[in-house]
């Protein structure tokens, strides 16, 4: 174990307590997974969310055995107070982490550093790590886990009887999902054992597990889509750190040139697929709760035959029903489901439409002079207005190196090409800037931006926001060799900064971030300076459907308006002239529709060119300004 470790505080919601409970269940996830860890590196304090809550409001057994304190919003540090829970902070310090899953992750990543022994609880961020990491807006998988289930479960308990007859739709997305083929690294290793397995007709020996887990297993027991005891075999393996079976390793010749599209799927054991990550330790609160209400309700689950083998076969996962049993869950023994009449499942069984992946076609025929030549029809084209300083420059010879993006690791023509960049977006927030306005640098990336500002703008206060935990703890550490004192940190999806401010800039925000950053400076009434990028990105989201203005929705599809996009990302310089040209009109014409888009909302938008137009294949900025 390792000693001298900064204290940090964790802040929860606490909005109530029901059963075996705290509400929001983003607080009761937080607290399982603290338990399931052992992790008592945080000092966790619970944030009231109404006014009548006293320090009688939480029941101890709901916390297992730790400390918890109750404080209110108000005395919560500045740079959390911007910020939807649950937050990290380390004390004293204005570096904060937000949102359930970046929260989570950071638990893990910390008790595995200050117990390296505890290998079980780094490999719950799956492959590469990477287990919800992606943001809600950009991943449905994220999204389904982090928000949209949580929501669901928490509407399905507070509904009256008469509005709680149905399956809630997310709960239906997630038997959907588990019923999905998986995907996994080296699958083809895996399946080519499956395929051996069936061909031999073998009962594969699996690993000890629990009662439940070998039951799943026993010869004759009927589900409606049991993963096969291969699967479990590979999946309980791991998490015993057992090896498997030689008989299973060795494949025979006529199975090793079998086609890979031959080959069986794989069945989902857990959440993700064949691996006990932490989405399994998110959904299990949830689904739990929703399970004993359907219980109480005398609801039926042989409509969702597929969470209740996974809500069992979590149960087995060594350390489960330890958590549970400290935070006082009590984990229900599902009976064995039978058959329900074919109607009723076909009743459960539909998924709204907002809640399906976007599967209109997306490959694209031709080039977008059919499009642009729509658009010309109908008086619009790209147009950019003047740029307001082209040759305004920061003297980078005289400012301390820390401030330069060349501290970086780039080359010394692309430091060169970020500076120009850095020059544009810093002299049109230096001319809309006035003492005392709090600016923020969304999707910060390193810091580039934002510490320029911090450094130039001293009477100014900034905050940088960004996903990636090392690029922001590198901005963090360039800003403390400068010694700012008016610059905070936070690592979250956009979505879970929620503070008021004056401006927002954003250079490079790729995809659908741009209109991301753009919809957060609409609902604060912000000034901002933003530099798109990833054009190719775009595509239609939960939030975000294109095209964005009125303008474009009259006259352009969905489809039309995708070509503008993966036109526009062709701007490279290898490229050429005439079709980086086009390339140029593209990106204009797909930031004219977000221009006038935020026009609607009563704001005036410039789209212009950086200066010098070399310094960046995307090179156009939007200026807006609140009427």
């Amino acid at each position: 174990m390792k000693d001298n470790v900064a204290e940090e505080h964790l802040y929860l919601a606490f909005s109530h307590q029901y059963r075996d409970s705290i509400f929001p269940l983003h607080t009761s996830i937080s607290l399982f997974l603290l338990s399931y860890c052992d992790c008592k590196l945080f000092k966790v304090f619970l944030v009231p969310t109404g006014e009548d809550v006293g320090d009688q409001c939480v029941t101890k057994n709901l916390v297992g055995d730790l400390e918890v304190h109750l404080i209110s919003r108000g005395q919560l540090p500045v740079v959390v107070q911007s910020c939807s829970l649950p937050a990290v902070v380390v004390k004293d310090d204005k570096f904060c982490r937000a949102g359930l899953s970046v929260v989570l992750r950071h638990i893990i990543q910390k008790t595995f550093e200050a117990d390296p022994s505890k290998k079980d609880v780094l490999s719950l961020l799956g492959f590469k790590k990477t287990c919800l990491k992606a943001c809600a807006e950009v991943s449905q998988w994220t999204r389904l886990c982090e928000i949209s289930i949580p929501l669901a479960v928490e509407r399905f308990l507070t509904a009256s009887p008469e509005h709680c007859q149905a399956i809630p739709p997310d709960i239906l997305l997630f038997e959907r999902k588990l019923g999905e083929p998986v995907r996994v690294h080296n699958d083809d290793k895996i399946r080519r054992q499956k395929l051996q397995q069936q061909k031999a007709g073998a009962k594969t020996g699996v690993p000890v597990l629990g009662e439940e887990a070998a039951e799943e297993l026993k010869p004759g027991k009927v589900h409606e889509h049991p993963a096969s005891s291969l699967e479990l075999s590979v999946a309980f393996s791991k998490l015993l750190a057992q090896e498997a079976p030689d008989a299973i390793n060795r494949e025979a010749p006529h199975i090793r040139r079998t086609k890979t599209s031959d080959l069986p799927l794989l069945d989902h054991v857990f959440a993700e697929g064949l691996y006990f990550t932490v989405a399994d330790l998110v959904l299990l609160p949830c689904i739990h709760q929703f399970l004993v209400s359907s219980k109480k309700q005398g609801k039926n689950l042989v409509n969702l035959p597929l969470i209740s083998s996974w809500y069992r076969r979590v149960q087995e996962v060594p350390g489960v029903k330890k958590a549970a049993g400290k935070c006082n869950m009590e984990l229900l023994q599902l009976p064995e489901l039978t058959s329900a009449p074919e109607e009723q499942l076909h009743d459960s069984a539909s998924v709204p439409d907002e809640l399906e992946e976007d599967n209109e076609d997306s490959r694209f025929i031709g080039g977008p002079r059919p499009t642009m030549t729509k658009l010309m029809e109908n008086g619009i084209e790209a147009k950019f207005s003047p740029h307001p300083c082209p040759n305004w420059t920061l003297d980078w010879t005289s400012l301390p190196s820390a401030v330069s993006p060349g501290e970086g690791k780039m080359s010394r023509d692309r430091a060169l090409r970020k500076q120009q960049q850095l020059n544009n977006l810093v002299a049109a927030v230096t001319k809309l800037a006035k003492s005392g306005d709090l600016i923020v640098d969304f999707c910060s990336g390193g810091g580039h931006v934002g510490i320029a500002l911090a450094y130039m703008m001293p009477s100014c206060q900034v905050v940088l926001i960004e996903n990636k935990e090392l690029s922001l703890i590198r901005a963090k550490d360039r800003s403390d060799e400068l010694g700012l004192n008016n610059i905070w940190f936070i690592q979250a999806n956009l979505d879970y900064f929620n503070g008021a401010f004056n401006i927002g800039v954003a250079l490079h925000a790729c995809g659908v971030a741009t209109d991301m950053v753009i919809e957060h400076c609409l609902r604060a009434r912000a000034a901002f300076v933003i530099s798109p990028c990833c054009y190719g990105f775009i595509q239609n989201t939960v939030k975000f459907k294109y095209p964005r203005s009125c303008q474009f929705k009259e006259i352009l599809s969905y489809k039309e308006h995708m070509v503008l996009c993966r036109f526009a990302d062709q701007t490279a310089v290898q490229l050429p002239p005439e079709r980086r040209l086009i390339g140029k009109q593209c990106m204009g014409l797909v930031d004219l529709d977000r221009a006038w888009a935020a026009e609607e909302h009563n704001y005036s938008v410039q789209v212009i060119s950086m200066e010098p137009e070399s310094c960046s294949p995307k090179n156009n900025m939007f200026v807006g300004i609140p009427a």
